[in-house]
């Protein structure tokens, strides 16, 4: 009897851990989500210090051929008279549905994104620029934090495409 009261209990054990690990996996894809989803009201409202509050301190942008480093940066170029024309004129990030991989307490999230920009002269909008986007995310005591943004135009490039092979070869375990 005591045998099979133990079994039970062990077989409870289990399964309770099995579900806290879904429950975190699933809890971690919405943060990652969220955050994903923050940055385009973020640099279009012009909020520097919720754009950079994305990034570890040190994280890294690098949009070709441009690359920034440090929260301090990433708060320039929101703050930037290039990005503030822009936001000005009428723009919206818009980001796409984010492939997400994680691995303990790192993540990668791989995802598409448009810059739309006001046409005046149409009463419209038009698509300025389509990429792709990898970021890499670290879990720290504050929540996940980017280190790392690779973004990339859709121009026919190798790079571009290889950031997109690297998300679905990353899924299936592919190398």
């Amino acid at each position: 009897m005591t045998d099979t009261k133990d079994q039970q209990n062990k077989d409870l054990t289990a399964r309770l851990e099995a579900i806290e690990a879904s429950l975190r996996l699933a809890q971690d894809r919405w943060d990652l989500s969220q955050i994903i989803a923050s940055y385009g009201p973020a640099v279009d409202s012009g909020s520097d210090q919720a754009a950079a509050k994305i990034w570890a301190e040190d994280g890294v942008y690098d949009t070709f051929p441009t690359v920034l480093t440090g929260r301090a940066a990433l708060q320039g170029m929101v703050r930037g008279e290039l990005h503030q024309e822009l936001i000005h004129a009428g723009a919206a990030h818009l980001q796409g549905i984010p492939h997400i991989e994680i691995n303990g307490d790192t993540a990668v999230v791989t995802h598409y994104s448009q810059l739309v920009l006001k046409n005046p002269d149409e009463d419209s909008f038009r698509i300025w620029r389509t990429g792709v986007n990898r970021w890499e995310f670290v879990r720290s005591v504050d929540g996940w934090l980017a280190t790392r943004r690779l973004n990339r135009q859709l121009d026919g490039s190798a790079e571009a495409r290889n950031l997109l092979a690297q998300a679905v070869s990353d899924a299936r375990g592919e190398s």
